[in-house]
Formats: structure tokens, sequence, C-alpha cells
């Protein structure tokens, strides 16, 4: 394939490296919170917009967050961490932010989502302990 920058794809590995960090950071940070700081806010939210049980969901999306964000940034079962978040933005996108419309609604959590589906096609690239593809 013709490439505008052709001695840049010498470095494509590190592609998957930079969204693992981004997308890592950014799930640790919201599901510390959801298991170490207000578990039971978060509860309350849930069982407020209809997910329920709201204490076994926030448990679940929590873990998910929260350990597949250290799991991405470790390059540790990349793929499968992947596909974890990818579920958790579907569910966020279709039993929260769909109904605010695209704009300052779901397009964040549609950004993340197909972050993450990049992850489960591509593997971890460089500098993870999975191997690179």
């Amino acid at each position: 394939m013709p490439s505008i920058f052709p001695d840049l794809l010498a470095f494509k590995l590190l592609a998957p490296v930079l969204l693992r960090g981004v997308l890592g950071i950014i799930f640790i940070v919201h599901g510390y919170p959801k298991l170490f700081k207000d578990f039971a806010g978060t509860a309350g939210w849930f069982d407020s917009v209809g997910i329920k049980p709201a204490k076994f969901w926030v448990l679940v999306v929590g873990v998910v967050e929260f350990f597949g964000g250290i799991a991405l940034i470790a390059g540790f079962a990349t793929q499968l961490a992947a596909l974890l978040i990818a579920v958790d933005m579907l569910g966020a996108i279709f039993l929260v932010k769909r109904k605010m419309g695209f704009v300052n609604g779901y397009e964040f959590d549609l950004t993340l989502l197909a972050m993450a589906l990049s992850l489960m096609f591509l593997g971890a690239g460089f500098y993870a302990i999975d191997l690179p593809l």
C-alpha cells in the first residue's frame, strides 16, 4: 500500500503502544473510583439509570475498567482486555449515552470503543508482555 511517509511504516508496532497507553490511563482513572472511592454512589447512579442489580454491575464495570486499564498498559492479555472494554463501551453507549445523542453524548464513548476494537484486532505491539503479532 502506498504511503505518504513510507519510512514511518517501520514503526507500525508502536501504534498499538500509543493506543494501549492512552486507553489504559483513561480506564484506570474511570475504574478506580467505582471500586475504591465511591462504590455506593456509583451503585446508586447505576440504579437510577436502570442498570440492575446495581452493585453487581458496578463491581463488574469497575474491575473491567481498572484492571483492564492496567492490563492494557502492561500489554498483558491485550486482546481480551480490549474486548472487555469494548463491551463496557457498548453498554455505556446503548444503556445510557444513546439517549443523549452524538454530540455531548456518546461521541467520546464511541472513540474509546474504536480504540478498544483497534487493539483487539492489532494486538499489543511492542513493549508488551503479550508477544507482538
